[in-house]
């Protein structure tokens, strides 16, 4: 027999948003290799992935390195995705430009698409009565992206980590938004597609967590 969705006593339902409701369209190498080509560099997207995803990891590990771990900013995120840029294109001269076409196109709600798994869940919460909440680590980029897309449209809260100063898996991350909503942890129910950032840790913060592949 299926659990149910939400578990009773959940009164908000916090979903993860990249990989959960939403995912990039076309394909994040897909978008690095049409843009830098704007500026003569042409680099095969399969390159393009393995460097994305080196460049990723680093930042991963820069952040787990800090002081308080995981702690962050406006200037952090937009930081963190320029150093990114430039580890993928090796610090081309155009990396500037690049940069700020990448970050401009991703800030367009017609880059994203809705997942359909995403869209059921999100239907059933609000079915249920609870509210919702999108949490991610993401920028001040994403008011703009919910406000269009669905079903990020039908969120109640939205909490960016650059917004509220930390990145998931920072236990502050989610006591945050737990006081935020003036709720207790037993009442929160976490959705998302990573193991670690959404589950893992939410589960650590005391919440309930739903591990949901998209």
């Amino acid at each position: 027999m299926r659990n149910p969705f939400p578990p009773p006593g959940i009164r908000v339902v916090v979903f993860d948003v990249v990989g959960t409701l939403i995912e990039p369209l076309p394909s994040v190498k897909s978008v690095y290799a049409t843009i830098s080509l704007r500026y003569g560099i042409e680099i095969p997207e399969q390159i393009i992935a393995d460097r994305f995803a080196a460049a990723w990891n680093r930042q991963e590990a820069i952040d787990a390195a800090a002081i308080p771990a995981f702690a962050t900013s406006r200037l952090r995120e937009m930081a963190r995705w320029r150093e990114i840029v430039d580890d993928v294109f090796l610090k081309a001269s155009a990396s500037d430009a690049i940069f700020k076409d990448l970050w401009d196109h991703f800030a367009r709600p017609t880059a994203w698409q809705s997942i359909e798994e995403g869209m059921r869940k999100v239907d059933a919460a609000v079915l249920a009565g609870c509210s919702v909440a999108l949490a991610s680590n993401f920028d001040e980029r994403l008011q703009a992206i919910a406000s269009v897309v669905q079903p990020l449209t039908r969120a109640d809260f939205v909490f960016a980590s650059s917004e509220i100063g930390w990145r998931k898996p920072a236990p502050q991350f989610f006591r945050t938004i737990q006081e935020q909503l003036g709720l207790s942890p037993h009442e929160l129910l976490m959705v998302g597609d990573d193991l670690q950032l959404d589950i893992a840790a939410a589960n650590r913060a005391g919440w309930q967590a739903l591990h949901v592949l998209c």
